[in-house]
């Protein structure tokens, strides 16, 4: 195996060697690294993230080395990365083994520490992760669990879920997106014309309720009701 000791030059097949060795390897090592090293990587985008990038630069910054070898490991790679992410789909056995389950952490207001220390996370990381979610009790948490992409999932416990129209029984306004018709002081003819009105009655609707006009306007939008929001510069 002298294709992995330091060579003057080596063949298209050692080099495709070499990005076999290298990339899983690199799996290994980023699956013992765990889930929050990955982060919001999946784990075989990560292994390609760090490869890829290396294996082109060298190339570019080294007058010695030659550009084939860093092509014939690039595809190797490519071809290995589609060949592992149609395994996933396929095989059950092969998604288990690269995608991690879910690990709960927090179950009906009590924190999991099992759960916490097979995460690799400390209980500073739940509470800020709380913090970010509005969260303020881990008392409120239903089920926290720490998913593959290294976020936390949680859920409420029903009785401190937010009030809802559904709660109510009460009909709810279909969603509406405004719509942007001034952006940084310049009108867009087109949208405004899509709402049916024109710039005459923009420049009356801000000269009446804004006492401005257009080029004071950092952003306006307009929604189906007509309702016009205005954010002028500060």
């Amino acid at each position: 195996m002298d294709f992995l000791q330091s060579q003057h030059s080596l063949s298209a097949m050692e080099w495709g060697l070499r990005a076999v060795i290298a990339y899983f390897f690199l799996v290994i090592v980023v699956r013992v690294l765990g889930q929050r090293a990955i982060s919001q990587l999946r784990l075989l985008d990560l292994v390609m993230a760090f490869v890829i990038g290396n294996i082109i630069a060298h190339p570019l910054s080294d007058e010695e080395l030659g550009l084939k070898g860093s092509i014939v490991t690039t595809i190797v790679l490519v071809v290995l990365y589609l060949i592992s992410l149609f395994s996933i789909l396929k095989w059950p056995a092969v998604r288990r083994l690269v995608n991690s389950k879910p690990i709960i952490i927090v179950q009906n207001g009590e924190i999991i520490y099992k759960g916490l220390n097979k995460a690799r996370i400390s209980i500073d990381v739940l509470l800020e992760e709380l913090r970010e979610k509005k969260v303020e009790d881990v008392k409120k948490v239903a089920l926290a669990l720490w998913e593959a992409s290294g976020r936390i999932s949680f859920f409420l416990d029903p009785k401190y879920e937010p009030l809802t129209p559904a709660f109510l029984q009460r009909n709810a306004e279909p969603f509406d997106m405004p719509i942007t018709i001034i952006k940084e002081g310049k009108v867009d003819k087109k949208e405004l014309q899509n709402m049916q009105k024109d710039e005459r009655w923009l420049i009356a609707h801000l000269e009446r309720f804004y006492q401005t006009e257009i080029n004071n306007v950092l952003l306006a939008t307009l929604d189906s009701k007509g309702t016009l929001k205005v954010f002028l510069y500060h």
